[in-house]
């Protein structure tokens, strides 16, 4: 645009000189001047024409005014601070899809895992919840503490402590539960790991010595690898119910009076009197020892 202008001026600067020109030589034509007189006139012009070509060449190579330069100079200041503003808001925008896309990745949605609160704790791998607002019985997968409330058994050993451990860690606790495989047993408890924070109360049982690793019905399981690891760690450390020698058996715990004798889950109590005398008072149905002749109104709950 500078340079169309610039040439511009320079086309009206020579016709201007060449109609002064032209008007010199009627002049002297019209007024008879002699050639001296000519010639001065003639200098004249010609100087002016040197002069005017002189200062339009000069004009072009210095390029355009001041107040030219600074009028373009802002344009294009304002062009390349429109142009970083885009590219910033572009930065930003592709930035916050980033971030975006980070957080739902953070946040994984598993339909195996449920939110529940643990209310009750009945032994080490047996406890009540409420689940949506009702209670239910759940069994821990993959594991057998030793027994406190089977009918017609005396307590077996490191039974009160793994119950003892369950109250501490689990009652009144948000806990997750995850299920592999059949979600209910033959008692209608619902078969589950127990997640609590960042690992199971499943594992946390084998590795404190408070269980062994049982009831592999129908595997593979999710977790199994990780639980023998943990029933190894405390085999090493002669933890709990690893302490004591030829206790922990294929089919269950033997009693330390009678090593005969091994622990039935399928006995009942033979009546209200039984259930109490074991503090298992009351029964509800699914717990062991639970029968039906025990609960004469029917309500699935026994010698309440």
């Amino acid at each position: 645009m500078v340079n169309l202008v610039t040439h511009a001026s320079y086309d009206y600067n020579l016709l201007y000189l060449i109609s002064a020109i032209l008007l010199a030589i009627n002049i002297l034509i019209l007024h008879k001047f002699t050639i001296i007189e000519s010639k001065k006139i003639l200098m004249v012009a010609l100087i002016g024409f040197s002069i005017s070509l002189v200062g339009c060449a000069s004009e072009e190579l210095n390029g355009p005014s001041d107040d030219k330069k600074t009028s373009t100079e802002i344009k294009g200041s304002t062009d390349v601070t429109q142009e970083d503003e885009s590219t910033t808001n572009e930065d930003s925008g592709s930035k916050a899809k980033e971030n975006s896309s980070i957080q739902e990745s953070e946040t994984p949605s598993n339909p195996n895992f449920v939110s529940a609160k643990v209310t009750r704790v009945v032994d080490g791998d047996t406890m009540k919840i409420n689940l949506n607002g009702k209670e239910e019985t759940i069994r821990l997968l993959l594991v057998d503490t030793p027994e406190t409330k089977a009918p017609n058994t005396p307590v077996q050993q490191f039974g009160p402590e793994a119950s003892a451990f369950a109250q501490e860690t689990l009652t009144g606790k948000q806990v997750q539960l995850e299920y592999d495989g059949p979600k209910r047993d033959k008692y209608d408890r619902l078969l589950v790991y127990l997640w609590i924070g960042n690992q199971t109360f499943n594992e946390m049982l084998l590795e404190g010595g408070y269980a062994r690793l049982a009831y592999v019905y129908d595997p593979p399981y999710t977790h199994y690898k990780a639980y023998m690891k943990a029933q190894n760690r405390a085999k090493d450390g002669e933890l709990g119910i690893w302490n004591l020698d030829n206790y922990v058996h294929e089919d269950g715990f033997y009693y330390q009076d009678n090593e005969s004798s091994t622990t039935s889950v399928n006995d009942t109590y033979k009546n209200c009197s039984a259930v109490r005398k074991a503090n298992a008072d009351p029964i509800h149905k699914g717990e062991p020892g639970f029968g039906s002749h025990l609960d004469g109104d029917g309500d699935g709950i026994a010698c309440e």
